[in-house]
Parts: structure tokens; sequence; C-alpha cells
């Protein structure tokens, strides 16, 4: 098994991401289109079969891995223009995870077992959901998370 790491642009806390998918399955349930989560790439992983034995995707906000979705399918798709892409599909539940400070980078990257932060038990999720963006950054940096 192995995970992916990415960015999640535009979003400022866990607590918002949580918040726009729920929003995104209504959206899709009232549309008549089934309720599935996406996330459109340009690359196909090629150790697909080791990220569909249990991966999950790590979602990078503001500088830290903060919540975790388990990969249930990895699809090649095509663009409007014939490009291939890859259709990361998300189970709908977000695991909050031990904040881990990480640096900006491009697109998805391996996040190897051993490297992986640990899911946070529920009452301290809610604590750390409560605590500005910066100063988890913050704490995460120093390892004092």
């Amino acid at each position: 098994m192995i995970h992916l790491v990415k960015l999640c642009v535009g979003v400022d806390s866990a607590a918002e991401l949580i918040a726009w998918q729920e929003q995104r399955l209504r959206a899709m349930k009232r549309a008549g289109q089934p309720p599935e989560l996406v996330h459109r790439t340009r690359q196909m992983p090629k150790r697909r079969d080791e990220v569909l034995d249990g991966g999950s995707l790590y979602w990078v906000i503001k500088g830290s891995i903060l919540i975790r979705q388990r990969i249930v399918d990895l699809r090649e798709e095509a663009d409007s223009e014939g490009r291939a892409l890859c259709a990361i599909v998300f189970d709908p539940v977000l695991v909050p995870t031990r904040p881990q400070a990480r640096r900006a980078f491009q697109g998805w990257r391996y996040l190897p077992v051993e490297d992986v932060p640990p899911d946070l038990p529920a009452g301290e999720a809610a604590v750390l959901a409560d605590m500005p963006a910066k100063m988890r950054s913050d704490l995460a940096a120093l390892a004092l998370h």
C-alpha cells in the first residue's frame, strides 16, 4: 500500500473542505447525478495497484497535512480536448490527521506508509479545528503538535 499527498488549493481549513464536499454531494443528488467525489489530475499513478490497496489521499491545507480521504478508484478519463486525465475517486468520509508540515509542490506525490501522520482521536480533532491555521502550521513545523 502507498498513499498520495496533494495540496488543497483554495481551502483554508479542514472544516471548509468537509463543508465544500458535503455541498457538492447534495448538489449532485439534487441534479440526479450519482453522488461521487472526484478530483481530476494530469498524471495516473504508476503505482496504481498499491494506491488502490487501501491508500488515501492526504490533503495539505495551509502548509500542513490536516485530513485524509480513502481512495476508492483511479480512472482514466479525457478532458474536452482529448488529453488524458486521472480521476481520483474518494470515499466521502474525511479523517482528521495529526498536522504535519509540508512545503508547497505541484501535482500529487507518493506518501509512503511510514511517513503518514496518524489519525486524530475525535476530541483532539475538535481542538485543532478551532485553532488558527497559522498556529497549527507553526506547531506542526516545530513538531509540537
